[in-house]
Formats: structure tokens, C-alpha cells, sequence
């Protein structure tokens, strides 16, 4: 009989935890000098592929964790392909590389490269334990577009926001410096206009070329685009000039090269910016969805409730219950 395993029994109940380590804050960490994972893949049991992208070369799982001691729950893992690195080439190209031909037509050819297991790293995230609403995060679902009115989000979004369980504790951690407190980029404390930032989750911190930080703001109670005003102008203007500063002096990106933008819904209910390199398709830049944060400072300028007054549209899924609630008013 397998040797039952009670896994991350001391692990802090964060939102997301990298099994691979994520380097130190100045990016020149790897997985040669990461800790050792706390998650034990080895009574993990896959359930099904929630979704995967041959573009992007990831793939979201969920699976099982610790059915032999009879307490399993459900985790989320996400596999990803990390970026080529320049200084890592002349070990992946070099007369002792493994080589092997796949097809050949007059001067070009394809073939497979096998590359040591060191330069063959696989971002791994895991979700664990993971809930019902992390796993329907993940699914490969059809999408529907909402134009939501000032109206639509005081009479059903906001009642429906109101009336659910968004656990946003790991933000506090971060906040209050319980998580991920070597990971900081940059603060200003200050608890009304104050931020932090730290590298997003997505971005190993190994090359600029797929930069991604978030800005979190101190000051709480703003969930989302929603509940700024004008009064929040010098708080988001502080995350603007100084996230740009701090990204240039860490990393040598100039803010010509930065992508600085609220996303509307947001994953979590409480007030964060993006700040991602232009060159990078990162998640969520789609049109619905993405707000540069130089335009929403304009707009609380020239209108200061612009953003309660105005019409957002947002994308949700299929299975998301606030699309119901919209069905529900006959609003889509």
C-alpha cells in the first residue's frame, strides 16, 4: 500500500503558489537557488484539462490532491512553456547539441531540439487548495459581451458583488507584508494614496521582453473601476508616476515601453493596476476588458463620477451567475 502523504499541511492558505519559486526580487533568481516545492505532485491525480493554448504553450489542469489519506481536494495547475533567454543560447546551440532531424526540402528543415533539463524549465502555478469558482475561472467556456449601464450596476451587479463570498485575505497578506514581502518592487506606504508592487505571478522575472507587475493599492474598500472618483486622483496618479519610476530603475524599462491599465471586471475586488510590457500579449488587454490608467485619469479629470455615470462593457462566461442576473433583468 502507497505511503500516505498529507500535503502543504503547513502551507499558508495563499491564493496562488509557484511549485517552481519565482527568484529574487531583482529577477536573477532561478530554479537552481529556488527553495524546494512544498506541493507534492505525487498524489496528485489529473481530472481533466480545463483549457490549454498551442500559442501561448500553456495548459490549465484539474486534479485531485491526497486521495490516498481520504481527504482529498481539488487543485488547479498551470503549465507553462518559459521564454528563451539570450544568455541561455550558446548552451542550447553548440556542437554537443541533441539535434534530430524531423523533414528536409531543399535549403530548409525542420527539426527537435532536445534540451538539457535545465534549460527545459516549466513554469508550473498551483491553486490548492482550489474551490469550485477556481476551477470555473479556468474552463474553456463560450463567452457574451454586457454594456453595462450606470443603472445595470447599481440595480444587478453591485447587489450581486454584495451578495457573494470573494475572499481577497491573500491581498492582505501581501499588504501587510504576511506573503510574498521579498517580492516587492516598490512601496509607498502611505494608507490612502500608498501602493505596493510586486511581480505578477505570470512573469518569472527572467527577461523583460513578458515584464508583468501589479500595483496593489493600500487604501481599502475600492473594488474596481466602479467607486473612483476624482477623490482618487492623487492615488492613481502616485501608482502611475512612481510604478513608471520603479519599473525604470529595477529593470531599465522606460514608460514608452509599459502597458498601464485597470481591468474591468476585475479578477479580484480590490483596486489594482497592471503594468505589463507593450510587446507582451498579456491576459486580459483586450478591448472590453482593459482601461489604460492614463485615460481613466483623464476621464475623472474632465468628469469626476465619470466612471459611475458611464456604460462599461465587459466579457463573462457562459456559467458565470452574473450573467444570469443580467438574463434575469432581460438585459442581454
Amino acid at each position: 500500500m502507497a505511503e500516505c502523504v498529507r500535503d502543504n499541511a503547513a502551507m499558508p492558505e495563499l491564493k496562488k503558489h509557484k511549485a517552481n519559486g519565482s527568484g529574487d526580487g531583482d529577477g536573477n533568481g532561478g530554479a537552481a537557488d529556488a527553495p524546494p516545492s512544498r506541493f507534492n505532485l505525487g498524489s496528485f491525480r489529473l481530472e481533466k484539462i480545463l483549457r490549454g493554448s498551442a500559442r501561448d504553450k500553456t495548459v490549465f489542469v484539474h486534479g485531485k490532491v491526497g486521495e490516498d489519506c481520504g481527504d482529498d481536494q481539488d487543485a488547479v495547475i498551470i503549465l507553462e512553456k518559459t521564454p528563451f533567454r539570450e544568455e541561455t543560447l550558446p548552451q542550447l546551440l553548440n556542437k554537443n547539441a541533441d539535434l534530430r532531424l524531423q523533414m528536409q526540402n531543399d535549403i530548409y528543415s525542420t527539426h527537435h531540439l532536445h534540451a538539457p533539463s535545465e534549460l527545459n524549465e516549466i513554469k508550473t502555478t498551483v491553486v490548492y487548495p482550489a474551490t469550485e469558482k477556481h476551477i470555473k475561472k479556468y474552463l474553456q467556456q463560450e463567452m457574451y459581451l454586457i454594456n453595462e449601464t450606470a443603472d445595470d450596476y447599481k440595480n444587478i451587479t453591485a447587489p450581486y458583488l454584495q451578495s457573494q463570498s470573494f475572499s481577497i485575505q491573500w491581498v492582505y497578506n501581501i499588504l501587510e507584508k504576511k506573503a510574498e514581502a521579498d517580492r516587492i518592487i516598490h512601496e509607498h506606504p502611505d494608507p490612502k494614496n500608498g501602493f505596493i508592487l510586486i511581480p505578477d505571478f505570470k512573469w518569472n522575472q527572467k527577461q523583460v521582453d513578458d515584464l508583468y507587475a501589479i500595483a496593489i493599492a493600500h487604501r481599502r474598500g475600492v473594488k474596481s473601476l466602479r467607486d473612483l472618483t476624482a477623490e482618487h486622483l492623487p492615488m492613481l496618479q502616485t501608482i502611475l508616476q512612481e510604478g513608471q519610476m520603479a519599473i525604470f530603475k529595477r529593470y531599465n524599462v522606460p514608460k514608452s515601453r509599459l502597458r498601464i491599465y485597470l481591468h474591468y471586471q476585475p479578477s479580484y475586488y480590490h483596486l489594482h493596476v497592471h503594468f505589463t510590457a507593450v510587446g507582451y500579449d498579456a491576459p486580459g488587454t483586450m478591448v472590453e476588458r482593459a482601461h489604460l490608467l492614463s485615460s481613466v485619469i483623464d476621464n475623472l479629470q474632465l468628469e469626476p463620477e465619470y466612471y459611475q455615470k458611464q456604460t462599461l462593457t465587459f466579457a463573462l462566461k457562459a456559467d458565470d451567475p452574473l450573467l444570469q442576473k443580467f438574463k434575469e433583468e432581460g438585459r442581454l
